[in-house]
């Protein structure tokens, strides 16, 4: 954060009481010589510290006034570590009773602060206590430099639980409010500065800060504005904050929309951000969208300032977790944005907010699917999806599975080639990247179409093709890549395609494999499996993943009998091909593919599911 506002005036002229101790003569006959030669001076060390430091244990106050004085103007030109030797005449003058000395005092402590090794040792010499007494005065100059320091010291992360445990965040709240904007301004950074850990924050919402924050983001000034918008959105970061806030400030979202209009950056950046964190709750992402929050967030994904698309893409992410969301954000025009941005390679975060956006937009509604795929953002990215990063391709294979689940786009996907690049990334180095394009493979394989002919083009390539892709697959440790593989393999030859039949037949290591599994014994005891569906709100067929091995393995077997009867070699390799579930038959065959998945590999069986399901 910036430098804190400073309320340390002008030096005045002394009149000393004519009875001074010969020491304190000295001391300031010295002090005068070294002022005249500052710039060539170091006042830290030696005699001139010397000089400063018997004027401050003076008990002449203006001695202490200029010594506190002397101390300001020298900090506000140099700044550097100083040791105890330094700190303890400034502590000193703190305890004064002289509201000048203890302006002058905070003041020359808040620019002794701005060094980090400072922070530590200002602390652990007990610089709070004065400083919270100061943080108490009825002098709002005294308040303003005081409120300062402690802003200055909370940047360092070793002083923010002794700070919060010192007493300081009653003060520091109460002082938000203040009419004095030096102060306002002081204190809200100090509680900014105090929400980057979760004890802290409990802290603050303890000590009432909540609805201080919340009242000035109103505020005139974007400093303010800036600092309370920052310390709600860490503040809601935390699920127990969220509810609090839900629950006691109805008018937060509609501020923070507004301040998505305002003239700062800065503060456009951290209002969508405070949005974002908000809108990992189901209350807030229908609140963003009923309170229109969606045309500036519109606006700043056109922005040219990084932090703002970023910001922005994070809170529609988010939002668009909400079926309810997606037909208004597509209605609102964030199609075409949202697929600009799957090419904005200065920046992965904003690619996959992008991406994981228009899965979320596709996940409901055959309508929105289509508007997606018409908008042009498979063609995007087919054209990317091979260069990007790994993050990246796992959300765009992803995408790629829940729109495969439309019977109706399906011949259109597969006409766009999309299988030419799914394939290779079923032997990508990342595991989700894999499982997602065999997923995205196995929906596209269910009803596609009444000609299969996009399969057999892309049997042996490319990168070996389809076939590699199920050798690879079939093989795999992983029940759940299995699972996939004998799923699409049964899909595939239930579309009775002579050529696809023939090229999954006439393929030795393919049917060895699949012998293999359908040796295995069948399962022990009944559960769903891969292909049992239930409807979803929108009546699309969704898939759940009971977690059981021994049944994943079991109906992996059964599917692998399925493909030895259809391929006629059922009779003569096995004669148990009643354990074949009726559930992967006529009019019960499902449009995705999941796994029943144990418990080795669970991001990826997520994200899987995810993909396969449609799921958000």
């Amino acid at each position: 954060m910036g430098g804190v506002s400073s309320c340390c005036g002008p030096r005045r002229k002394n009149n000393y009481e004519p009875l001074l101790l010969e020491n304190e003569r000295e001391a300031v006959a010295d002090l005068l010589q070294y002022l005249e030669n500052r710039s060539t001076t170091n006042f830290f060390s030696g005699s001139p510290l010397a000089a400063l430091t018997t004027l401050s244990f003076s008990d002449n106050v203006d001695l202490q006034r200029s010594a506190a004085l002397a101390f300001a103007e020298i900090t506000e030109k140099e700044v550097r570590e100083v040791g105890r030797d330094t700190l303890d005449p400034v502590l000193y003058l703190l305890t004064s009773h002289d509201h000048e000395v203890q302006r002058a005092a905070s003041a020359a402590l808040g620019n002794l602060a701005v060094n980090a090794e400072n922070k530590l040792l200002i602390v652990s010499l007990g610089g709070l206590e004065p400083l919270i007494r100061q943080m108490l005065s009825s002098n709002v100059e005294v308040q303003c430099n005081a409120v300062g320091c402690i802003t200055n010291l909370a940047t360092h992360d070793e002083n923010k639980t002794q700070i919060a445990k010192s007493g300081a965040l009653i003060p520091l709240t109460r002082l938000a409010k203040s009419k004095d904007m030096r102060v306002q301004r002081n204190a809200t950074g100090a509680l900014l500065n105090m929400t980057h850990s979760d004890e802290n924050r409990q802290q603050l919402v303890a000590a009432g800060a909540i609805p201080v924050l919340v009242s000035l983001l109103n505020s005139p000034d974007t400093d303010v504005q800036y600092y309370c918008t920052t310390a709600l959105s860490n503040i809601a970061v935390d699920g127990t904050n969220r509810k609090r806030l839900a629950a006691s400030e109805p008018k937060l979202v509609q501020s923070l929309v507004q301040l998505m209009d305002s003239q700062s950056l800065k503060v456009q950046c951290q209002a969508a951000l405070a949005l974002r964190n908000l809108a990992s709750d189901e209350k807030y992402q229908l609140e963003i969208v009923k309170f229109d929050g969606l045309k500036p967030l519109l606006r700043l994904l056109h922005s040219s300032y990084l932090p703002l698309i970023l910001s922005a893409a994070a809170c529609v992410r988010n939002v668009s977790i909400h079926p309810a969301n997606e037909s208004p954000i597509i209605d609102s025009g964030f199609l075409q944005p949202l697929i600009e941005l799957l090419s904005f390679d200065e920046n992965e975060e904003v690619q996959c907010h992008a991406i994981s956006t228009l899965r979320n937009l596709a996940a409901s509604s055959e309508r929105n699917k289509g508007a997606i795929v018409e908008a042009g953002a498979v063609e995007r990215i087919k054209e990317l999806v091979l260069t990007v990063p790994l993050a990246v391709q796992s959300e765009m294979t992803a995408c790629v599975a829940v729109l495969a689940l439309s019977d109706d786009l399906k011949p259109q996907l597969l006409e766009m080639g999309i299988c030419e690049v799914l394939i290779p990334l079923t032997n990508s180095s990342s595991v989700e990247v894999q499982g997602n394009s065999a997923a995205a493979l196995g929906n596209l394989s269910s009803k596609a179409a009444e000609d299969y002919a996009p399969f057999n083009a892309v049997w042996n390539k490319p990168d070996g093709g389809l076939h590699a892709y199920l050798v690879r697959f079939l093989s795999s440790a992983d029940i759940t890549f299995q699972h996939i593989a004998v799923w699409t393999i049964v899909q595939l030859l239930e579309a009775e395609d002579d050529q696809l039949t023939n090229n999954i037949r006439s393929s030795p290591i393919l049917m060895s494999s699949i012998r293999q599994l359908a040796a295995s014994p069948p399962p022990s005891r009944g559960g769903r499996g891969i292909n049992e569906v239930s409807q979803g709100s929108e009546g699309e067929e969704d898939y759940e993943d009971d977690g059981l091995d021994g049944e994943g393995e079991g109906e992996i077997a059964t599917l692998a009998r399925r493909i030895l009867d259809l391929t006629e070699d059922g009779a003569r390799d096995i004669n148990d091909g009643s354990h074949f579930s009726t559930h992967h038959q006529g009019e019960n065959s499902t449009s995705g593919v999941a796994g029943s998945l144990g418990s080795e590999h669970a991001a990826l069986r997520a994200s899987v599911h995810r993909a396969l399901s449609g799921g958000h």
